[in-house]
């Protein structure tokens, strides 16, 4: 699947996997498969509820500090939208491969600095949350996010997903994640910033994630953007057509 500005997702397409699912959104490819509930291994398994293992690969070479760090971020995230307590002694594995990148002459693709890992972080939520309910993986709920940037070349005002060449010239970054409920799930970020900007970015994230486009005077959509709203939108339409499409016969 072809990078592309506008979200799109294939689903279970992967045979050997319980779930799968490749999305693709403002340049990023992640491609997840969810296996699972499975049996934990002995050492790692927990008499009361389900172990949720992540793997994330990158585009090119062998994981390292990166993906160490989005599986850490990605994993408790995770687990609170899986009720885990009704799989004691169980596991349920995603693995995230990342398929592409957009172009960005200032970054290697395989090495990117910290503050320009954040970017992937939405693509690979959607990614693992299309796996999951692929997988028929039961959740509470789910969750949209989106990444803002702060002070790019300079400027005032907040960036609704910033290009990783916006990204790199942000004062800060910030990868904010809302379930449907309308509660913070995570909150990643990188960079300097005052307690008021934080303010400001707070309720630009929820607003993107939670109410739709109005995002007030000092917040704008990078070219290409497009809201959470949106996504939550597509996952929804998503979703139907798959059942859609899997009920025909009937």
């Amino acid at each position: 699947m072809a990078p592309s500005a506008e979200p799109a997702a294939e689903l279970s397409h992967l045979p050997k996997a319980d779930g799968s699912a490749t999305f693709s959104h403002s340049g990023f490819t992640v491609t997840s498969a969810v296996n699972g509930p499975i049996e934990a291994p002995r050492r790692d398994e927990n008499a009361f509820e389900a172990l949720v293992d992540v793997t994330v690969r990158p585009a090119a070479g062998v994981g390292g500090t990166a993906e160490r760090q989005l599986e850490s971020i990605l994993q408790p995230a995770l687990r609170q939208l899986i009720p885990v307590r009704n799989f004691p002694r169980c596991m349920i594995q995603v693995t995230l491969q990342v398929m592409e990148m957009p172009e960005n002459a200032y970054v290697n693709t395989k090495l990117l600095q910290a503050q320009l890992n954040l970017p992937i972080i939405p693509a690979l939520l959607h990614a693992s949350i299309l796996g999951l309910m692929s997988a028929a993986i039961p959740l509470k709920t789910i969750a949209t996010a989106t990444t803002l940037a702060m002070g790019v070349d300079g400027k005032d005002g907040i960036l609704v997903d910033p290009s990783l060449a916006e990204a790199d010239k942000a004062r800060s970054i910030h990868v904010l994640g809302f379930t449907s409920d309308d509660e913070l799930l995570l909150a990643e970020c990188s960079g300097s910033f005052t307690v008021q900007e934080w303010d400001k970015i707070l309720e630009a994230g929820r607003s993107v994630c939670c109410q739709g486009p109005d995002l007030g005077p000092d917040t704008a959509m990078a070219a290409g953007g497009l809201e959470s709203q949106s996504i939550k939108a597509f996952i929804r339409s998503t979703m139907e057509t798959k059942v859609s499409t899997g009920l025909y016969w009937k």
